[in-house]
């Protein structure tokens, strides 16, 4: 797996690179500082991951990454953050982004790299518990999921989904098979015109 590191703190990117290349399936084909980097950077190396800060001068991060899914809609952009603001955390699952770690949670990088890799969004119970206060809600907010052709069954992995539960777990409280579990999921994101497990948390904090 090739990763393209970019943030504005050196000492951070170059702590990082040493992080992710002590694991042999990773290696970090470049590194920059900036957003501006980050879309030059990307177009020359085509990662398989783009490991990026949000906030950084000039194009941020979240600006950056919009770009790069317009050119690239399959990008695997994973943003290093600490939740400060809530509108960058919003405007970064608008956009696709496949995932979001805490900059000092070191331990988690390489395997959120190895899940946004393996094509799932990593979408942590902090991101989780921010949403219903980052939506508008309308004052009128009884549940619309009813008018959603959903069966129970679904709308009960939809809620499980947007509690951040992974998909073995949603089949343990379900009583139902992994491999159920995610023909569900994809049927659920077909039906609802969905990207991916994040949009369908969003979905169901907006219509909920």
């Amino acid at each position: 797996m090739k990763v393209l590191i970019i943030d504005d703190d050196n000492l951070v990117a170059v702590s990082l690179k040493t992080i992710i290349e002590a694991d042999e399936d990773i290696s970090v084909c470049a590194t920059g500082s900036s957003g501006e980097e980050a879309i030059k950077l990307f177009d020359e190396h085509k990662p398989d991951v783009l490991l990026m800060d949000i906030r950084m001068k000039g194009i941020t991060g979240i600006e950056a990454g919009e770009v790069i899914l317009k050119k690239y809609n399959h990008a695997r952009i994973l943003y290093l953050t600490t939740f400060s603001d809530d509108e960058y955390i919003l405007k970064a699952i608008s956009i696709g982004a496949k995932g979001y770690i805490i900059k000092q949670d070191f331990d988690a990088i390489v395997p959120a790299l190895k899940t946004v890799y393996g094509g799932q969004t990593v979408f942590g119970t902090e991101v989780i518990s921010k949403l219903p206060n980052m939506i508008n809600y309308e004052e009128d907010k009884s549940s619309r999921l009813s008018e959603f052709d959903l069966t129970k069954q679904e709308l009960e992995i939809v809620e499980c989904v947007a509690e951040g539960l992974s998909n073995k777990e949603i089949a343990t409280k379900l009583y139902l098979s992994e491999g159920t579990v995610r023909n569900y999921i994809s049927n659920i994101l077909t039906k609802l015109d969905l990207r991916d497990r994040t949009n369908l948390a969003i979905f169901y904090y907006k219509n909920n």
